[in-house]
């Protein structure tokens, strides 16, 4: 109880945005992570970046960390990157490509993570999507999302997707007579960028899906980091990991 009152307090009033030189930080990592996987998706091997696939056939899922936490650090800002790979069996990636765009459906295939999702346009495989998604670990927090989301294909079998955060905006009393999107100066910094990457691949009787996101969140208090580094630590490992996860139930179904 006493740590829950602590982390409670750690960020109650905290009037903070990601610093000039945090979000330069954060968009030269993306970067570099866009220009890796422009090169994954076009060379002839390698489309999904793993080697034991054995693994994940017998039905494995795969949570990996791509970034180290000392060297995440960004002025009064942490980076994180993940990566999840998952195998299903007897999907196609023209399911995969279906589920994805079905953005309406979001909020049934991904609760309670996914409160509500919006297409607000769309020019080809390029589309604006607004979502609300919640997010439970030992305080509940709600934030409405923008993205800008591209899907390409190599062929057939080989697909991708990228989905770049353009507006993330914290809401205060979701549901109520009280609903109202925190300012900049209320934001508590729990997440202020997120771009994910989804790249599959059909071969082997099924799909292999991999997911990366990449994520900018505000810096841990000084003294506080028994408290609240499982909670940053276990945000983005366990979200990830539970989009895997409905997926699969998705394509399965």
């Amino acid at each position: 109880m006493a740590a829950v009152v602590m982390f409670a307090a750690s960020f109650h009033g905290i009037a903070e945005e990601p610093t000039t030189e945090a979000v330069s930080g954060f968009n030269a990592y993306i970067g570099q992570v866009e220009a890796r996987l422009d090169q994954q998706h076009r060379g002839p091997d390698a489309f999904v970046a793993w080697e034991d696939f054995a693994r994940l056939r017998k039905g494995e899922l795969i949570i990996e960390r791509i970034t180290s936490s000392a060297g995440a650090d960004l002025p009064g800002a942490l980076l994180h990157h993940w990566r999840g790979t998952a195998f299903a069996g007897g999907a196609r990636a023209a399911d995969f490509e279906r589920l994805m765009r079905d953005f309406s459906a979001y909020p049934q295939r991904f609760s309670p993570q996914v409160v509500r999702a919006k297409v607000i346009g769309q020019q080809g495989d390029q589309f604006k999507v607004l979502l609300r998604v919640r997010q439970h670990h030992v305080i509940t927090v709600v934030m409405d999302t923008a993205y800008d989301i591209t899907f390409g294909r190599r062929d057939g079998q080989h697909g991708y997707s990228m989905a770049r955060s353009t507006g993330i905006s914290e809401i205060r009393s979701p549901g109520t007579s009280d609903e109202r999107a925190l300012s900049p100066a209320e934001w508590h910094g729990f997440l202020w960028r997120m771009n994910t990457y989804w790249t599959y691949e059909e071969r082997d009787g099924g799909l292999y899906m991999q997911i990366e996101s990449v994520t900018l969140t505000r810096s841990i208090p000084t003294g506080l980091g028994w408290v609240i580094g499982p909670f940053v630590e276990s945000i983005p490992r366990e979200s990830m990991e539970f989009t895997l996860r409905s997926a699969c139930d998705a394509l399965r179904k």
